[in-house]
């Protein structure tokens, strides 16, 4: 079968081998009531009370939304409306930690028997796909009534360079992520699931090849490295040759994609009873000085995270959440982890300079290398001449926002950046 084209961008797996280490709790955590798709959740606390850790602090508001729970023990500090990194506004709750770390009194295994009460606990848990996503992961495992579901790939994919906090989870935890893979089979009862993991990461492969040996209905499956492996879409082309429909989702063709940390934060949930409250993240990139992963309380300052692998230096120039390829610049130091942060990386001005664009050569090579087989540059033009019906019939709202194209142009366009803008403009016009 012919695969989706993908680029090989270099590894920069600079962190692989490096078990994560525990920050200390910081003095105070930020969390914001919206840190995944859908509907924000509702605060149930107010400013002055005392919360320990796993203890609900906002409740899912509405069937696409997550609950919030305090990754500290403390006090509420503030509950404030501040401008979230996509430019809208979000409630935020900031606990003042007394340095305790008491945990929440009620915490306690799950039971779990039926598909209901599986799917209810997915909810609680506060899980959303911790692969970047953010989408909260109840309602995508929630079926419709008859629906076929043949394949749920777990994604350990992890193509993007630099990151490597989900090769840490199928290493350090894989059994959590194994547990998580059972409780699907059982509850979501798919035909099949594929743990899929790019062949960069021997030891996470042979990790659970080793728990899942003889298992009927389980496979692990070594893909190729490149770029970008890990999107749903293009896992879905690569590993069952099925395409998802524009418009339609990943059930439309009978498969569900799930982040390998997402699964084994549900199994590690219901054995546990601890929600979401803390997330492994990878810090690198040039301007690190000790780059590490690192296991910190989920609405840490950055600045955090960068003073526990040693500062950085002098020269840094950007600072991104999340990978080179699809992660968002920040503006300061203060800005908190989130549940779908994955990695903090800062670069030096060698690596950060933004170059000036020159005309578009129209070489091709961005049409040529497009998972989703678009024409950036068309879609560029279209954009820079706001015509929406050109937009729409060049498909735009199909694209993933890899930034293949901007990677491999020439002329250094900002087509990434346009794509986006591109799909704006289009839902903004098919909404007047």
């Amino acid at each position: 079968m012919r695969r989706i084209p993908g680029l090989p961008v270099p590894h920069f797996k600079n962190t692989a081998q490096n078990a994560p280490d525990t920050i200390p709790a910081p003095e105070e955590v930020t969390l914001p009531m919206k840190m995944h798709g859908g509907k924000p959740a509702r605060p149930v606390v107010s400013a002055g009370d005392s919360v320990k850790i796993g203890q609900l602090i906002g409740e899912a508001d509405g069937r696409v939304s997550s609950p919030v729970h305090a990754s500290v023990s403390g006090k509420i500090k503030s509950m404030s409306d501040i401008d979230g990194l996509a430019g809208e506004k979000a409630v935020s709750i900031t606990i003042a930690s007394d340095g305790e770390q008491s945990v929440y009194e009620d915490i306690a295994p799950v039971n779990v028997t039926n598909t209901e009460e599986f799917l209810k606990a997915v909810k609680d848990s506060g899980v959303v796909g911790l692969g970047g996503a953010g989408y909260p992961t109840a309602p995508k495992l929630t079926l419709k009534e008859g629906a076929e579901l043949d394949y749920i790939l777990i994604n350990g994919a992890e193509c993007e360079p630099y990151i490597t906090s989900d090769t840490r989870t199928m290493v350090d935890d894989a059994g959590y992520v194994w547990e998580g893979a059972l409780l699907l089979k059982e509850y979501i009862k798919p035909k099949n699931i594929v743990i899929c993991i790019e062949d960069n990461k021997p030891e996470a492969i042979k990790k659970m090849r080793g728990l899942s040996a003889g298992v009927k209905g389980v496979e692990v499956r070594a893909l190729p490295s490149m770029y970008p492996q890990g999107e749903r879409k293009v896992l879905v082309y690569n590993i069952t040759g099925r395409i998802v429909p524009e418009g339609g989702r990943l059930t439309d063709v009978g498969c569900i994609v799930i982040n390998c940390t997402t699964v084994a934060v549900i199994a590690k949930y219901i054995k546990t009873g601890m929600p979401l409250v803390s997330r492994c993240v990878t810090v690198d990139g040039t301007a690190v000085k000790s780059p590490k992963n690192v296991i910190a309380p989920i609405g840490t300052p950055i600045r955090e995270l960068f003073s526990f692998c040693g500062g950085l230096k002098d020269d840094v120039k950007k600072i991104i959440l999340g990978g080179p390829m699809m992660g968002r610049a920040v503006p300061n130091l203060d800005v908190p982890i989130v549940k779908v942060t994955n990695a903090v990386l800062a670069f030096s001005a060698k690596e950060a300079g933004s170059a000036e664009p020159s005309n578009c050569i129209k070489c091709g090579r961005c049409i040529a290398k497009c998972p989703m087989s678009l024409m950036p540059s068309h879609i560029e033009e279209a954009f820079l001449l706001k015509k929406v019906e050109q937009l729409k019939a060049y498909k735009v709202n199909m694209c993933a926002e890899c930034a293949c194209c901007a990677y491999l142009c020439p002329a250094k366009r900002p087509l990434s950046q346009v794509m986006a803008l591109s799909k704006n403009m289009l839902w903004e016009a098919l909404k007047s």
